[in-house]
């Protein structure tokens, strides 16, 4: 079976949809000793592939622009993947959209619905785009994949999709999160400036996150002598977020850290006090996840699949009112055994979510789709 996965996102981006499909492959390429295995990406840069395979075989385009072939898509229609990639079994889309196609199978990732239920928090040009033509690609995907049982769901509802063609797989987290020693720890938070009992979110800096409702609640734990720690990349319509923080009452104690390595972060989950994730909605969402395998409790919204990934090992909230958040953050900070038990839950909860599986189900749904050919 010759499968060619568009590992474009992977070259464009590190966090979300790069970030999945980076882990994805490289796990897969673990697995596909029985299929040949290629990465396509567009290389106008001449950077070449910018994280590790052993088997699979990495096949770039260096005279064409990504961005220039991906308006031509979307305008004209034209001309098809394939003509760039070559032909193969079955092509795998990992970021909502498949683009034109000639010949061969087509897989593609929606990872959830996000700018059907909520377009007032998507990137303006992004909203647009999945709006004209998330339809057709639905309609003609062989298999639909998707991160969760809630994001599959909304996917058959949306978009009218059959049942029978959109597969729930579960994401993973990559096996360094676990909790480091404490001199790492330390060393770490004296590098990052952290010098006080800190609460931690993580994620891309946008209106989906409800970094407000945060701030709101941080503002009003005032027992709590600590910082407020917002690790991530400044995405869309992030200027009334920023001016937000500038005007807090607490602004001092709130810490925006604009770029944090994966080398870095196991030891920024471990030492905080707290995780919080406000979210309206999530697919999936990694970095609670992350924060329980590195042993810290977990306060979370239960946006979108939220309540499904987490399960018990979090507090979960189904309400965002800021009084209630600090209530229960306040509550997480002195109750030990509370916190011990969510810890204790944490660990074995993320236990359960690893790419090794990720990869074997997303291989198994390609077999299925050649074998239904």
């Amino acid at each position: 079976m010759d499968i060619c996965i568009d590992v474009q996102a992977a070259i464009a981006q590190r966090a979300g949809v790069g970030r999945y499909t980076q882990l994805l492959v490289q796990h897969l390429d673990r697995l596909a000793d029985r299929h040949n295995l290629r990465l396509f990406f567009f290389d106008f840069r001449k950077r070449g592939l910018p994280f590790p395979v052993q088997h699979a075989r990495a096949q770039s385009l260096g005279w064409c622009p990504g961005r220039l072939a991906q308006k031509s898509w979307k305008t004209l229609h034209w001309p098809p993947f394939d003509a760039f990639a070559g032909r193969a079994d079955l092509f795998h889309f990992p970021n909502f959209i498949i683009p034109p196609l000639r010949r061969g199978k087509a897989v593609v990732t929606i990872h959830d619905m996000s700018f059907v239920r909520h377009p007032e928090f998507a990137e303006s040009r992004n909203l647009d785009y999945l709006r004209t033509h998330i339809a057709a690609t639905a309609a003609r995907a062989d298999r639909i994949l998707t991160d969760s049982h809630f994001s599959a769901d909304e996917i058959r509802d949306c978009l009218h999709v059959p049942a029978d063609r959109v597969v729930p797989i579960h994401l993973g987290i990559a096996e360094s999160f676990s909790r480091p020693d404490d001199a790492r720890i330390r060393a770490t938070l004296t590098t990052l400036g952290l010098d006080r009992p800190y609460l931690l979110t993580v994620g891309t800096v946008e209106p989906r996150k409800n970094l407000p409702l945060l701030i709101d609640s941080f503002e009003r734990m005032q027992s709590f002598d600590g910082l407020l720690v917002i690790a991530g990349r400044l995405g869309w319509k992030v200027e009334p977020i920023l001016d937000r923080i500038r005007r807090s009452p607490r602004a001092a104690a709130i810490r925006l850290i604009q770029t944090v390595d994966d080398e870095t972060l196991p030891a920024l989950y471990a030492g905080a006090e707290l995780f919080l994730i406000t979210s309206f909605y999530e697919g999936f969402g990694f970095p609670p996840l992350e924060a329980m395998a590195c042993g810290t409790p977990v306060l979370s919204s239960n946006g979108g699949s939220l309540a499904e990934v987490l399960g018990d090992a979090a507090r979960i909230l189904t309400d965002f009112d800021p009084d209630h958040w600090s209530t229960e953050a306040q509550r997480l900070l002195s109750d030990t055994t509370l916190r011990r038990t969510l810890v204790d839950r944490g660990h074995t909860q993320s236990a359960r979510y690893r790419w090794d599986h990720t990869a074997r189900e997303t291989l198994a749904t390609y077999e299925s789709v050649l074998e239904s050919a």
